[in-house]
């Protein structure tokens, strides 16, 4: 071979990886929030996810496209928005709720799809068995109902005089009712009488905390099936009349609530990325088992405890992961 010809040879092979990098499929994802895209926790949860993605190896805009909507906690809106990212054919979904992947579940059954914040995805029939989900949908569950009886019991805890809860749910949310449930198992030997709030417009919640309030003795628990769209005015009516109120997620506690107990939810949007990438490398969701949290986290918020007049056990203080002043 002649000299030229080997070199002309080598420098073909060399253009080799960078043609077939330029060959490269995009690649897509489509993400549905439950929550408003004006929602601070909300966009950290997006932005670890983001992150967690590049350190994987897909970037925005370079070997991946990413296509956000937020659906507000609102059945009407996921059902638009689940048709929207169906319609764009993505290679994944990450969807964060239980309306929202039941929207999308709706629209696909072919499209992988990996959930966040979902209570019950067995119970709302979205995998067949938590270890082999069987189908087009897996991902990471926001707690077990077993936690939610441990809402009722840090009430009474930081409120011992409390003889009567409030549960705020979200009527159109199945996971509600299994929630209540175990709150309710819990509530005999606490000595304390719980009733659902079946909530789905501000109206309603306004009204329902009102005539509550009416009576002595009271607090409230706001559950993951909640509107999280009205947790401003939740969180206003919980000051209002005095009620103590336990939530399951911090960023009720950020924005002036007294306490929080229940999973870090941006580590999972971390822990989701993986899962993603899985699947945009191959693996199938039927083959990657449900998980639970792996991180749970303690919220309190001492300005909030003290308008409330409540002296916060040094138990309580002592297990704050996070203590707001």
């Amino acid at each position: 071979m002649r000299r030229r010809d080997f070199i002309t040879l080598l420098g073909g092979a060399a253009a080799w990886p960078l043609a077939a990098r330029a060959q490269e499929r995009m690649r897509r994802i489509g993400v549905l929030m439950n929550v408003a895209a004006t929602d601070p926790e909300g966009q950290a949860q997006v932005a670890a996810l983001l992150q967690a993605l590049q350190q994987l190896g897909w970037s925005d805009g370079r070997n991946v496209r990413i296509d956000t909507r937020w659906g507000e906690n609102d059945v009407d809106r996921d059902r638009t928005y689940a048709a929207e990212l169906v319609a764009l054919a993505p290679d994944v979904i990450l969807a964060a709720g239980t309306l929202s992947v039941a929207a999308l579940r709706r629209e696909t059954r072919t499209i992988p799809i990996v959930f966040n914040s979902v209570s019950d995805p067995v119970g709302a029939g979205f995998v067949d068995n938590l270890a082999r989900p069987g189908g087009n949908i897996t991902g990471f569950m926001i707690y077990e109902y077993s936690l939610s009886g441990k809402w009722l019991e840090l009430l009474k805890e930081i409120a011992p005089r409390l003889t009567r809860a409030a549960v705020l749910r979200d009527s159109a949310n199945p996971a509600g009712i299994a929630q209540f449930g175990a709150i309710r198992a819990t509530a005999s030997s606490l000595g304390v009488d719980v009733s659902p709030i079946n909530a789905r417009d501000a109206g309603e919640i306004e009204r329902s905390i009102a005539a509550f309030a009416s009576s002595a003795d009271g607090g409230l628990i706001v559950t993951g099936s909640a509107l999280e769209c009205h947790s401003d005015l939740i969180i206003t009516l919980a000051a209002r009349y005095k009620l103590p109120a336990v939530y399951f997620v911090r960023y009720y506690v950020a924005a002036g609530g007294l306490i929080s107990y229940g999973p870090d939810l941006v580590d999972q949007f971390r822990r989701a990325a993986g899962y993603v990438d899985r699947i945009l490398r191959g693996e199938k969701p039927a083959d990657l088992p449900v998980q639970a949290p792996t991180k749970y986290e303690t919220v309190l918020n001492l300005k909030t405890a003290k308008a409330l007049g409540l002296d916060i056990p040094a138990t309580v203080l002592a297990r704050a992961d996070e203590v707001i002043e």
